[in-house]
């Protein structure tokens, strides 16, 4: 008797299903809110913001930096602005053809996870506005109070580790990569590593380096915002 593969549809996040960097906009968020000295944090948020596109982000400083401001404040404080970030920054950005991209798979019976290099406290609420229980991010470690202390727990979800993390994700499971038929959704140059190992990649609103690459190796090219 022939068995179906499990179908998953795997979206990047940042510039992907939002038309934003959700992590760069959480921290022009908390600038706004007083929390860091505004023309620092911006020179240092666009530094680190250019070595992600360039592809050579260091991305445990960037993760210390990150959540400098937030470990600073506090869980109380931290959450309640989160709050704010989702309704004042998130939600309007969330455009109904990400919705419907979403759902198309979700009606296909596919399973859906977004898998994404930036950290789990920013992103988690991001996700379940989106619908989708899966989250693969950078995970945070935890001190003793149970508050992030700014360094990354195990592997980071970022270029290579990107496959890393996905292949656990399905070692978890019970599954490897044949068990399975991956799509995978994705703006990014960074995340090439993950799109050549999927069955289907589709280059989503992607950059001029990530359209030729697509173009050259024939894969699907979606602008999902244009």
């Amino acid at each position: 008797m022939k068995t179906t593969k499990p179908t998953l549809a795997l979206f990047d996040l940042d510039n992907t299903l939002l038309p934003i960097d959700s992590d760069y906009a959480w921290g022009t968020f908390t600038t706004s809110l007083g929390w860091t000295d505004p023309v620092e944090f911006s020179r240092r948020n666009d530094e680190f913001y250019s070595h992600y596109q360039a592809g050579t982000l260091d991305v445990h400083d960037y993760v210390r930096f990150a959540t400098e401001a937030v470990r600073m404040r506090g869980e109380r404080e931290a959450l309640a602005a989160r709050e704010r970030f989702m309704q004042e920054i998130i939600r309007p950005a969330i455009r109904p053809q990400a919705l419907d991209l979403v759902n198309h798979h979700r009606v296909q019976g596919d399973e859906l996870i977004i898998i994404t290099a930036t950290n789990e406290f920013v992103t988690r609420p991001i996700a379940e506005a989106f619908g989708v229980q899966h989250l693969i991010a950078v995970e945070l470690e935890h001190d003793a109070q149970g508050w992030m202390t700014g360094e990354i727990r195990g592997v980071p979800s970022f270029r290579e580790g990107k496959v890393k993390r996905f292949e656990a994700w399905l070692e978890a499971r019970g599954l490897e990569w044949r068990d399975a038929e991956v799509t995978f959704y994705t703006d990014s140059p960074n995340d090439l590593p993950l799109l050549e190992n999927v069955d289907h990649p589709v280059a989503t609103n992607p950059n001029d380096s990530l359209r030729l690459t697509a173009t050259q190796r024939g894969w699907r090219i979606l602008d999902l915002f244009y």
